[in-house]
């Protein structure tokens, strides 16, 4: 027996005499502390991860012009999800694309930019992806999707524009259908190829977030491709045309045809409107890019800008992500392309322009705080199983 062995008998007699724990205590407390905190944690994130509240009525229908200039009266908005999911959420059982390409706008308070961003992109679509001639003075749903069905969806042209108000408490709504009132009269577009019906303004009766404005209009598009932009015109609508060239090659990838292509702001880095930025806003920026790197999943950390609001979808690759959306804050971004990333989608980024545009309601400290926690929330989420994700 060595002095060693000698000095932790003693030890050991010296701990028994004065009562200390033993080795099994100390695990027994380990293990019990553990699942406490096990506890703790999954109740602390059950608490924030609360889901989505359902659409209301109202919220399920639309507004549009009439041919004689009036506002129509709210009007049911057809719903992919809603018959995919009577399918058994069988993603092969989607309904067909009726038109070629579908914008979502989600817009709070956005009466003096959403006109601006509204004239660029409309232009933009009627030029590149026009309607046959004969459709071009009535739009019925019933007609679109008969033609959808009968000519397939590689055949299908034209374009749909859904406004989605988040809560909006200025004139955001009455700004957007002022807008398609005038295109639509006899000195306006209408005579270039937009009818009635294709820009459609939906209402959300309480503020929901820029991920939930956005993932509301998408639940209801009718394209063949969607893509969601910002009102405030900030990245260049004519850039989506590069955007639809990468998606085709993309969809060739993947046996369903999904991809994602993300509108990227990266390359402008060094431009002049980044460097004009506060030092604390650019300081920001890079944090939150470390933070992405860390938190999100592997093919996620490598795309340059998750942020940019100009992001576009093949219809394949809807329903691998919108019924699993739960974000409705400014990180919605990321989880779009984590579960994208889930489901193997191929994922894409396209350079494309940007400028800074005034009259933004972007908090950058609270929206940084705000990001950072939601990301947090996701990834807790996923671990304990509170969230799903596409198998």
């Amino acid at each position: 027996m060595t002095i060693v062995d000698d000095l932790n008998g003693l030890m050991a007699k010296g701990a028994e005499a004065i009562g200390g724990p033993s080795v099994a205590d100390l695990i027994l407390t380990f293990v019990c502390a553990s699942l406490l905190s096990i506890g703790l944690t999954y109740g602390l994130v059950l608490y924030l991860t609360q889901q989505p509240r359902p659409p209301t009525e109202s919220e399920t229908k639309y507004r549009t012009v009439l041919p004689d200039g009036e506002i129509s009266e709210p009007q049911e908005l057809p719903c992919w999800v809603d018959v995919w999911r009577r399918t058994e959420d069988d993603a092969e059982a989607l309904e067909p694309a009726e038109v070629f390409m579908s914008v979502v706008v989600p817009a709070y308070n956005e009466e003096e930019r959403l006109p601006v961003m509204l004239e660029e992109t409309v232009d933009f679509l009627t030029r590149e992806y026009p309607y046959p001639a004969k459709t071009s003075t009535k739009a019925a749903d019933g007609e679109l999707r008969k033609r959808g069905k009968e000519s397939g969806q590689s055949e299908v042209s034209g374009w749909e524009i859904i406004i989605v108000s988040d809560g909006s408490t200025d004139n955001t709504v009455l700004t957007a259908l002022a807008f398609t009132t005038a295109l639509q009269s006899p000195k306006g577009k209408r005579g270039k190829g937009v009818p009635l019906g294709a820009i459609r303004v939906v209402e959300l009766e309480h503020n929901r977030g820029k991920g939930g404005a956005v993932t509301h209009g998408m639940r209801h598009v009718r394209g063949k491709y969607a893509i969601f932009a910002d009102a405030d015109g900030a990245s260049k609508f004519e850039d989506l045309e590069k955007m639809v060239r990468k998606v085709q090659e993309l969809e060739k990838e993947d046996s369903q045809g999904r991809a994602v292509i993300v509108g990227s702001r990266a390359h402008l880095v060094d431009s002049e409107a980044v460097v004009k930025r506060s030092a604390l806003r650019n300081f920001l920026m890079y944090a939150f890019h470390v933070f992405i790197r860390l938190l999100t999943t592997p093919k996620t950390s490598k795309i340059a800008d998750t942020q940019c609001g100009f992001k576009l979808f093949t219809r394949p690759a809807l329903p691998y992500i919108i019924p699993y959306m739960n974000s409705e804050g400014w990180i919605f971004d990321v989880e779009m392309l984590m579960l994208a990333e889930a489901a193997q989608i191929p994922i894409a980024e396209v350079p494309v322009g940007w400028k800074e545009v005034a009259g933004s309601k972007l908090n950058i400290i609270w929206a940084s705080i705000d990001m950072s926690l939601g990301l947090v929330i996701i990834r807790s989420a996923w671990m304990f199983g509170i969230w799903q994700k596409p198998q």
